[in-house]
């Protein structure tokens, strides 16, 4: 039979899926996506490290780089044009608050609020914590093995971090996404362990240990590694530490095209942002709904096929038998 071609109209898509991955800040390295190679995984099984946040919405991409005329001749005239800056900006809505989606909506540094110690002084950030539980080997991402008096410290539905002591060390720490940046030694053991992203719901406990209700985004524990109580989470309007994240935006088609727009390098814009929808017209029940935005900045990488500097791609994936 012969195939049937037709011209793709413009793409009708519903709906924006975004995807994060964490920046590695102390070789400046950032999370690369291939089209080729990428762009026809499942959306709902994104390929590590990328990281699902779902579905998104406001999503508003704003390309601010600027070109300049290079002048010649008497009376001067344009003879061609060269950038002068790369930049684009970008803001989202996200669906949920998550410890990711706080962190990507916040300026600054964003803190695990640790389950308190008794009698602990009241603090800000989250008093004193209680004392951390060593972690045994053979432990995995998924699987936390413990001394059985310590499993029985913990229950299923609560929220458990996982990380190193802090023993004094500067620059970036948190693993494997740095959570802050320390310029000078501070006297709190348990700093990076409310800084990290290492965190995940217990859904169950054995007399061994916990099981994860999602794997750790670090992995299987280092060794030395210990686990503390999680209550919450908590970020502040200030500081001087900014987050960075590659992004990933995919768009499917109802013909089965794809768009995606790939940010290798992004921080925070602005600090602290919500959006509050009324869930009706005319807000009559009083009810809103309260959604996390976040403005980025884009920032350049160096292609290395080329050596050109650029903040954004954007690949699009015909759908199949569409004239192109």
């Amino acid at each position: 039979m012969t195939a049937t071609y037709y011209s793709a109209p413009a793409p009708v898509t519903r709906r924006i899926r975004g995807y994060f991955a964490p920046v590695s800040r102390a070789t400046q390295t950032p999370v690369l996506f291939d089209p080729s190679q990428q762009g026809h995984c499942s959306l709902d099984a994104p390929p590590a490290p990328w990281i699902d946040l779902g579905w998104l919405q406001g999503f508003t991409r704003k390309p601010v780089s600027k070109s300049i005329p290079v002048l010649t001749g008497v009376p001067a005239a344009a003879q061609e044009q060269v950038r002068q800056t790369i930049e684009a900006q970008l803001t989202v809505q996200f669906q949920s608050w998550t410890k990711l989606t706080m962190a990507l909506a916040t300026g600054s540094q964003h803190m695990n609020v640790l389950v308190a110690a008794n009698g602990a002084s009241p603090a800000p950030l989250g008093a004193q914590a209680s004392t951390a539980v060593s972690i045994q080997s053979g432990s995995t991402a998924s699987t936390i093995l413990l001394a059985s008096t310590d499993a029985g410290k913990f229950s299923a539905g609560s929220i458990v971090v996982v990380d190193a002591d802090y023993t004094g060390q500067t620059g970036y720490v948190g693993s494997p996404v740095s959570g802050a940046y320390v310029r000078q030694a501070i006297a709190d053991i348990d700093y990076i362990r409310r800084v990290t992203f290492n965190v995940a719901l217990v859904s169950q406990v054995t007399p061994t240990g916990l099981t994860l209700a999602s794997p750790l985004i670090g992995g299987s524990p280092a060794a030395g590694a210990k686990l503390q109580a999680v209550s919450g989470f908590v970020d502040r309007e200030g500081g001087c530490f900014y987050q960075e994240w590659s992004a990933l935006f995919a768009m499917e088609g109802s013909q089965g095209e794809r768009i995606f727009y790939h940010y290798p390098r992004l921080q925070p814009l602005s600090g602290a942002e919500e959006a509050v929808t009324p869930l009706d017209t005319k807000n009559r029940s009083g009810s809103s709904r309260v959604q996390l935005v976040g403005q980025f900045l884009a920032l350049p990488i160096t292609d290395p096929l080329d050596g050109e500097r650029a903040v954004c791609y954007r690949s699009f994936l015909p759908a199949s038998n569409a004239l192109v």
